[in-house]
Order: C-alpha cells, then sequence, then structure tokens
C-alpha cells in the first residue's frame, strides 16, 4: 500500500478541511494517508512516503509560514518524491467574470503554486488550486472592515453563508477529483 504524507497549514480552517478531504479520498483510493498541522507537528523523516502533499492558505499574497518551512527543510527529499502543492485561496474563486475571472485565477495560480515550486527548484506532479473561505465571525475587526464590502459581492455571485455566517468558496467535488486524480498517478 503507497503512503501519502499531506501536511498543511491553515490560518481560518479552510486548508486544514480541504487537507481532510483530500486525505479522505485517497483513502477511497487505497492509499495510506497521514494528516499533519505543520503548526502543530514537525515532520522530520519523510522517507516512509511515497506521496507528499503540502498545502497552505493564502492571505495578503502570501503562504502560511509552518508549511513554508516544511519545503525548505525538505527541499532536497521532496525532489526525489511525488509531489502535489496546493493552496486555498480567494482568487481561485474570484467574484469577476469571464476573460477578467480567468486571468486573476492564472496570475494566482502562477503566483501561488508554479512560481513556489520554482523557489525550491520542485517538480510537483500536481498543483492543486482551489477557493477559499471566508469566515467574518472570526476575522480580525482589520479585516473586517476590509472584507466586509464582499458580502453583497459573494452574494450576487452566488455564495450564500453557512449557518455560522461564513462563506465557503470552495468546489468540493472538484478537490476531490483532483485528489483521486492524484491517487492514480
Amino acid at each position: 500500500m503507497s503512503k501519502a504524507l499531506i501536511v498543511y497549514g491553515s490560518r481560518t480552517g479552510a486548508t486544514a478541511n480541504t487537507s481532510e478531504v483530500i486525505a479522505e479520498t485517497l483513502r477511497k483510493e487505497g492509499l495510506e494517508v497521514k494528516v499533519v498541522n505543520a503548526k502543530e507537528e514537525k515532520i522530520k523523516d519523510i522517507s516512509g512516503f511515497d506521496l507528499v502533499l503540502v498545502g497552505s492558505g493564502i492571505q495578503i499574497g502570501k503562504w502560511t509560514g509552518e508549511p513554508e518551512d516544511f519545503l525548505k527543510k525538505h527541499q532536497k527529499e521532496l525532489v526525489t518524491k511525488k509531489l502535489a502543492l496546493f493552496v486555498c485561496c480567494g482568487s481561485a474563486a474570484p467574484l469577476s467574470e469571464g476573460e477578467q475571472k480567468t486571468k486573476e485565477m492564472e496570475t494566482g495560480r502562477q503566483k501561488y503554486l508554479e512560481e513556489k515550486a520554482a523557489q525550491y527548484k520542485l517538480k510537483p506532479v500536481a498543483l492543486g488550486y482551489f477557493g477559499a473561505c471566508y469566515d467574518f465571525n472570526k476575522m480580525s475587526w482589520l479585516f473586517k472592515k476590509t472584507f466586509g464590502s464582499m458580502k453583497p459581492q459573494l452574494e450576487a455571485a452566488g455564495y450564500k453563508p453557512t449557518e455560522n455566517g461564513s462563506y465557503d468558496l470552495r468546489n468540493l467535488d472538484e478537490i476531490r477529483a483532483w485528489a483521486k486524480e492524484l491517487a492514480k498517478q
């Protein structure tokens, strides 16, 4: 049985939940999966894993520090592994339409995934670019002030608040399909 490691960093929980959705899918495909919150556990050895996935939330244009540290620490080993990178990011589900939406998504994918892989000289077998979650109840007052005007845009784009008032811009079926395809590799 192939073994997979998912290492993630999450500020609001979207990447944590996405990691669990990916893990569940990989398990259904026959892989043994370990999921690690990089903030809570430091991985010392990745030699026992056939597949390594590293994921991060994006905030103010940056990866979360802990998965970035993981990439730095294990850079030499990761070039010998099947590697996948993924992010949960608002620009993966932009509120604009048509050509502008496509351009925003391409720019974000390049910046947060392709450039990150190139920075560490990594050759991932897959890049996952998934939407974010906006939980206005957990945001600092500064982010609430900044993102508060987005609520009408989110609803106009078809996103409805969940029971707790957050907005989930992820497509879980897309995430599962990505993980299923990854398991075949």
